[in-house]
């Protein structure tokens, strides 16, 4: 089970969101989440928004120190994705270029039907 999204949070990632019409947006498991191509690129999970970016570019945040590597809750976990730091998803040019990172990302996949 998801943790609940805190609804601030949501509401933010509506906002920044609207920015990028090639998002596809959807509730996974009761999360808000963003897609391209069928690929998740960005979510809330409880009071986190992660990102996902790859294997080399989250090995490369990781390492400069500008984010930490996503571990679920529960169940298998999720290579390729980050946690935004909090700061950043309150700042709009900070999560605007981590969104718009991810979305390019999970554009650049295979599509997915």
């Amino acid at each position: 089970m998801a943790t609940r999204p805190a609804p601030e949070l949501v509401d933010r990632f509506r906002t920044i969101l609207g920015r990028f019409p090639q998002a596809e947006r959807r509730t996974v498991f009761g999360l808000p989440a963003a897609f391209v191509g069928g690929n998740l690129a960005t979510a809330i999970v409880g009071r986190d928004w992660i990102v996902r970016l790859g294997p080399a570019s989250t090995r490369d945040v990781i390492a400069a120190g500008r984010a930490s590597s996503f571990k679920p809750p529960a169940g298998r976990p999720m290579p390729g994705f980050v946690l935004v730091p909090a700061a950043d998803a309150w700042d709009d040019e900070a999560i605007v270029e981590w969104v718009g990172r991810a979305l390019a990302y999970a554009g650049s996949l295979p599509r997915k039907r």
